[in-house]
């Protein structure tokens, strides 16, 4: 009984917010053309990608491995770009800066959870180039539909069930010290930070989140492309060598897209002090930058949704001519 008593006890001193107060950028000048340029990513992106999913659902020929990852890295983007910026605009631009407690954790959730299925895809379409560069004559052996569909069926269910533990671990802590976030969605590592009871086992959730999807996938993508330099370096002509790597561009693209936002924030703060809006301003375009540019870099290095894109551009003139 006495342990059961504790259990009540403790339950009964954890203090929730009714409400947390989202900062953002606070006290600059100008903000509000910030918002409208996070506005005009939104849009891009929102285009972008729901072109690249119709796009791939409906032609028959980019139902390969390679586009199920395609597929869902733009459903990702779309995911993610949808879990934060209507919202962040609706807290700015209505200046109701407040959140309930349990939208921040849905934020909180959805976020995360994009984010990490974005990085996950870029380890998949990693070891995809990888096959089909190394081991040609096996590629069609090892990497196929029903293969890579159970490769993104497994991610979707580890990584939901991941970051719903890490956001459901959030109503064991307290807030009592403060219900101001310093950022412009619910942040984890911001919600995290102003527990006033023991979260070390959030800390140690979120260390393994970042470690899991952050630090290994850039060290598999970066042995993975070692691996195709070595197996490019045994091809003899250039030509050919070329062609191979021509393969990879795409996927490069997105890798900086993605990764390099995250590093220069990451030295940044070891090198400075980043002020609160410096830190708002860095976090928003590391996760609005990737959804607007990756459909664009698709369309323009993928030579096979050019065409399709130039064909039905062509049909369209063609019947509207035929209309007049």
């Amino acid at each position: 009984m006495s342990s059961i008593n504790a259990s009540f006890v403790q339950n009964m001193s954890i203090v929730r917010p009714e409400y947390f107060f989202i900062t953002g950028l606070s006290g600059l000048p100008y903000s509000s053309y910030y918002y409208i340029f996070l506005c005009v990513t939104y849009f891009i992106a929102v285009i972008g990608n729901s072109a690249v999913l119709i796009i791939i659902a409906m032609e028959r020929s980019l139902h390969s491995p390679k586009y199920i990852g395609v597929f869902n890295l733009a459903l990702a983007d779309l995911g993610e770009t949808n879990a934060w910026i209507p919202n962040t605009m609706k807290i700015f631009f209505s200046d109701s800066q407040y959140m309930s407690y349990n939208a921040c954790l849905a934020n909180m959730f959805f976020v995360n959870l994009f984010v990490t299925l974005q990085s996950a895809t870029l380890v998949v379409l990693a070891f995809d180039r990888y096959i089909a560069i190394c081991l040609p004559l096996r590629y069609h052996a090892i990497v196929n539909n029903t293969v890579m569909s159970l490769v993104f069926v497994v991610v979707w269910a580890f990584n939901t069930c991941l970051v719903a533990l890490a956001a459901s671990l959030m109503t064991q802590l307290s807030f009592c010290k403060s219900n101001v976030v310093q950022s412009y969605y619910c942040d984890y590592g911001a919600v995290l930070g102003m527990a006033c009871n023991d979260n070390s086992i959030n800390m140690f959730l979120t260390n393994l989140i970042v470690a899991l999807f952050l630090v290994a996938p850039l060290i598999i993508i970066v042995l993975s492309y070692m691996g195709i330099v070595f197996a490019l370096s045994k091809i003899t002509t250039w030509e050919a060598r070329l062609k191979a790597l021509q393969t990879c561009v795409s996927h490069l693209l997105l890798v900086v897209s993605f990764f390099l936002p995250v590093i220069c924030i990451f030295i940044a703060s070891l090198v400075t002090s980043l002020t609160p809006n410096a830190r708002v301003i860095s976090g928003s375009l590391s996760l609005s930058l990737p959804p607007m540019l990756n459909p664009i870099i698709y369309v323009l290095n993928t030579a096979e949704i050019r065409v399709l894109i130039q064909k039905l551009l062509k049909n369209r003139i063609v019947s509207t001519h035929i209309k007049s």
